[in-house]
């Protein structure tokens, strides 16, 4: 077991911002850069960490509860954090993988993780304020974190990230599933953008990649976090979904191959494939502007790709 502070040694943090500069069409007309949040740790990576960084503060909560499927890169990072921080853990999971756990349930299993599997209409209930007092009522001295961490403890971790970045930019790109990371960095952004010239078109911009089918509704997980009226110019690109969430056609998984083969970092099909897919994409038609400097985070996720 470790203390917080020795927990966080063993994480690369700030993670590292690097050049980008692929062989694609456009790609010499702008500056690229990658934020590595992947590179943080091999297993506690990514936004997963950004999204838990303000949750698990000391002291250290009793108990922590919370929700995912059976791949989640969310319950397969906290479930490493609490197994390392001498935390109890209560995984709820959708669906029942007892007679076939998939590589994610397996570590969870071997970090003493208490595993209960729900079906959809109870897993349904997630954010049912009736269903989480029944929650706090069996475990008194828990705390629930939303599934995907997305609560409003999660921005702060976001904002760390944006803060780390120190080269001049014009783009943040980043995939989108449950919406508070995109609301993390525009929060971020607004506060640089309010410091900024009344000029709109000089301000920092962030653009999304919808990683599941829900035009209006990813808009919405958004805005439900955002603290501010946005000085921060934002949307949500709807074209990258490959057909839903953790669809992967040959397409894109032939891309992120390619990608992994010479590139000196990997990606994974679910999230930073598409955003990688769709910055590709985007250059070669020309969406933005010669001279543009873009930082697209790569969110790490790289285990649920197992």
């Amino acid at each position: 077991m470790l203390s917080l502070d020795e927990f966080k040694t063993s994480l690369t943090l700030p993670s590292p911002l690097i050049p980008f500069k692929p062989n694609w069409e456009g790609a010499s007309k702008v500056s690229l850069y990658v934020k590595r949040d992947d590179a943080i740790h091999p297993v506690m990576s990514g936004n997963k960490w950004r999204k838990l960084s303000h949750a698990l503060t000391s002291p250290l909560p009793n108990h922590v509860i919370s929700f995912g499927g059976g791949f989640s890169n969310h319950l397969h990072a906290l479930g490493f954090a609490c197994y390392k921080l001498g935390i109890p853990f209560t995984a709820i999971i959708r669906g029942d993988y007892s007679a076939a756990p998939s590589p994610m349930i397996k570590d969870l299993m071997q970090w003493q993780t208490r595993i209960e599997y729900v079906n959809r209409i109870t897993y349904n209930k997630r954010n049912d304020s009736t269903y989480l007092d029944e929650l706090k009522l069996e475990f008194p001295n828990a705390i629930i974190i939303p599934e995907g961490g997305s609560q409003a403890l999660a921005l702060q971790g976001i904002k760390d990230m944006v803060d780390e970045i120190e080269v001049d930019f014009d783009f943040i790109v980043a995939p989108v599933a449950s919406g508070a990371t995109l609301a993390g960095i525009i929060n971020a952004l607004n506060k640089r953008n309010s410091l900024m010239a009344t000029d709109f078109r000089s301000h920092y911009k962030a653009i999304g990649i919808g990683v599941l089918k829900g035009e209006g509704y990813l808009e919405g997980l958004v805005e439900q976090f955002l603290t501010t009226s946005s000085q921060t110019h934002w949307h949500i690109d709807h074209s990258y979904h490959f057909g839903g969430y953790a669809k992967a056609p040959s397409e894109l998984q032939t891309f992120c191959s390619d990608f992994n083969n010479t590139m000196e970092f990997e990606i994974e099909p679910v999230y930073s494939g598409k955003a990688f897919w769709a910055v590709k994409d985007m250059l070669a038609k020309g969406k933005f502007e010669d001279g543009s400097r873009i930082v697209v985070l790569h969110t790490g996720g790289l285990q649920g790709a197992r």
